[in-house]
């Protein structure tokens, strides 16, 4: 039994990693805003909770480091609270961003359910504050509030938040490497 569910659960993932023609496209219009928004000196705001959250730091640091682009995230605990107990939760990214963004900015929002209310109100946030691009990050029902709230809009097929975690890893790290232009898989 626990080799049948090792195999199908493989199985699921290497389907969800398996990028269609849509989301190669995706990555590539994703691509050219974020050089957009270097080119124009803005920066790149990454918000996700839990396992996201982890993923939104990894992106932030990863398209500072390697790629040269700014980009921060909002994981630091004392904003976090600070925000959460002052404003709510649920407002606590829409806040974060009101503070902190820029007009010509670019959001990239993660969720796996795609119906994280804090990650929804941060998202109407930045179209408020008329950031550039907002490119979203979901999984499980394609009708899902985030997956329809984007200008780029990446979604997993799956119900498994490991599987859509994974996929969502991979396709935000593509990126990075895209912009570098580089692989150690490339000649």
């Amino acid at each position: 039994m626990e080799k049948e569910f090792l195999k199908e659960y493989f199985s699921e993932l290497n389907t969800a990693l398996a990028p269609s023609e849509q989301v190669v496209e995706q990555l590539l219009l994703a691509k050219e805003g974020l050089v957009a928004a270097q080119k124009a000196k803005s920066k790149i705001i990454v918000i996700g909770n839990g396992g996201s959250a982890a993923m939104a730091s990894h992106m932030s640091v990863d398209l500072t480091k390697n790629a040269g682009i700014r980009a921060i995230n909002f994981n630091e605990a004392d904003l976090l609270t600070c925000f959460s107990n002052d404003f709510g939760y649920e407002h606590a990214f829409a806040k974060a961003i009101e503070f902190y963004g820029d007009v010509g900015d670019v959001l990239i929002a993660i969720s796996s359910s795609g119906r994280s209310k804090n990650i929804l109100n941060g998202v109407d946030q930045a179209h408020k504050s008329k950031f550039k691009l907002v490119i979203t990050f979901s999984g499980m029902n394609p009708n899902n509030p985030l997956h329809q709230s984007g200008d780029i809009n990446f979604w997993v097929n799956s119900r498994a938040y490991n599987i859509i975690e994974n996929t969502h890893q991979i396709w935000m790290l593509s990126l990075v490497d895209l912009i570098i232009g580089k692989s150690e898989y490339s000649a």
